[in-house]
């Protein structure tokens, strides 16, 4: 009996193994479709967070290749593409960026790595300063705190950075009622309102600041996703946080929190594999 239960247990983990180095390495494209009244046109929106300087094929071939199999009007990213350290690492995403951009519209925003970077100096100067500069040369500036309007499809996306201090450890600081509204001020009305938002633990706050669709990330599905119980660990070391992965309401707001595609601190995923999130929104009564 002794002789079979090890066995199992054995055969077990490994398994276990084979389903970490699996999903660590892989991604999935993830499809939403949403219909509104708001918007003057189908617009076909890919959505990118947490690479994380990860690399799918070289050069993220991989990832290339999927997003141009996709064909999107728009490319927004939700933050973290690179990880926020001393050095800056940014070569393969550089060179992933460099290519994204010369095929489709692409808005940055920032999450709470690029941010993380601004605390690091060399004798160069300021990192962040640094990888924003090597983005324009590519032609990409990250959205600060600012907005584009998209007049052909009706779409205003607001990309948001908030203070580093929402993203502490451990306990959710609350937010002010006016914030929001303070660093973007009031959304448009009459287009449809994205807002880029890397940290998802203030969905309430954004759609009561009046975003109609939310795009974050941060969350990486929890690390690891159970059955029933979904995401088991956030980056603030959260247990089975609330929003973990997938497409969230609150009152007339929408969020699609995407499991991010890399890795970082906890270098693994398990039954959860990383996300290449694809939103379409469909012009109400034209399908």
């Amino acid at each position: 009996m002794n002789d079979i239960l090890a066995g199992v247990l054995i055969g077990l983990g490994i398994l276990i193994l084979a389903v970490i180095v699996l999903d660590t390495n892989r991604f999935v494209v993830r499809r939403y479709q949403l219909n509104t009244p708001k918007i003057r046109k189908d617009i076909k929106i890919v959505m990118l967070s947490d690479l994380h300087n990860c690399s799918f094929g070289r050069n993220n071939g991989k990832l290339l290749a999927a997003i141009d199999e996709i064909h999107p009007d728009q490319v927004l990213i939700a933050g973290d593409m690179i990880t926020g350290g001393r050095k800056l690492h940014d070569s393969n995403v550089l060179e992933f960026l460099q290519q994204l951009a010369a095929r489709y519209p692409v808005i940055y925003g920032n999450g709470n790595h690029e941010q993380k970077i601004r605390n690091y100096m060399d004798g160069n100067g300021n990192l962040y300063d640094q990888y924003r500069k090597k983005l324009e040369c590519i032609g990409l500036q990250p959205k600060v705190n600012e907005h584009v309007t998209d007049e052909t499809h009706g779409v205003t996306v607001y990309s948001s950075q908030i203070s580093h201090d929402f993203y502490t450890r451990f306990r959710r600081k609350p937010m002010a009622e006016d914030y929001l509204a303070g660093i973007l001020g009031a959304p448009e009305t009459d287009t449809y309102t994205i807002l880029i938002a890397h940290n998802p633990d203030y969905f309430p706050e954004y759609a009561a600041w009046g975003a109609d669709l939310v795009l974050s990330g941060h969350v990486h599905g929890g690390i690891a996703r159970l059955p029933l119980l979904g995401g088991v660990l956030s980056p603030a070391y959260r247990l089975f946080p609330k929003y973990d992965g997938g497409m969230f309401r609150e009152n007339n707001s929408i969020m699609i929190l995407g499991r991010g595609l890399g890795t970082h601190t906890i270098p693994v995923r398990f039954l959860n594999p990383g996300e290449l999130v694809v939103v379409e929104l469909h012009k109400q009564g034209e399908r």
